[in-house]
This record gives structure tokens, sequence and C-alpha cells, in this order.
């Protein structure tokens, strides 16, 4: 879905989307903040995530929440399917922040050069 500001889904107190967050404010770059806790994963757009950016990326292997998992529910997750449902039922498991672009594009995670090049002025 293509708006003219950008999206950043997440959690407010992930440290990763602070970053994020306080960048887009420091370029001046207006944006619609989804708070996954508040308003839940938009199980509508998860499909183009995995699309866009693979579920590999998008499911967070090296966080809390992935580490606290019992060893068969990781083992579970093979492909987008139990990947998709993982995401939804435990949205902190998602690499953050996801941010959907005006120009359609998706990203994970926060990297300044990558969010200028999508800096929309």
């Amino acid at each position: 879905m293509k708006t003219s500001t950008p999206t950043l889904y997440g959690i407010p107190n992930c440290n990763t989307v602070k970053t994020a967050r306080t960048w887009l404010t420091e370029q001046g770059l207006a944006y619609v903040f989804h708070d996954f806790k508040k308003q839940g994963v938009p199980a509508d757009l998860l499909p183009g995530w995995i699309a866009t950016v693979g579920w590999e990326q998008l499911v967070n292997r090296k966080g809390t929440t992935w580490r606290k998992l019992d060893e068969a529910t990781r083992l579970a997750v093979v492909d987008a399917p139990s990947a998709t449902a993982l995401m939804l039922a435990q949205p902190s498991v998602i690499k953050r922040p996801v941010v959907a672009w005006p120009d359609g594009q998706v990203s994970v995670g926060f990297d300044a050069a990558n969010f200028a090049a999508h800096r929309v002025t």
C-alpha cells in the first residue's frame, strides 16, 4: 500500500525503533508509527513483507523473544507459513523496525544510509 509518508512498524521501547524514530524526526520527515504491542501485526501486510524481504530477514533469531522460545517452536520455523504463524503469535520476534516506504518498498532494521535513500522531500 503506497502512502505519502513512511509507516514505521515496531514497539516503542525497542532501542533500534527509538533510533529510527529519532533519525526520521531529526531529518524533519513525517512518518506514521504502528505499535505492534497496541495495534498488533498487520496480518494483511505480512505476506507482502515476506515477499519483499523474505521471512528469514523478518524473524529476528538474535533477539530475546526468539531465544526464549522452546527448541521445538524454533525448529518448527522452516518456511513462510510457519514464520507467519510465529510472527502473528509473537510480534516481538519480528526484527524491528519494519518500514513501509512511500515508494512501495519495505526495509527491516535501521540503517541511516538506507533510510536516506528512501527520503521523500
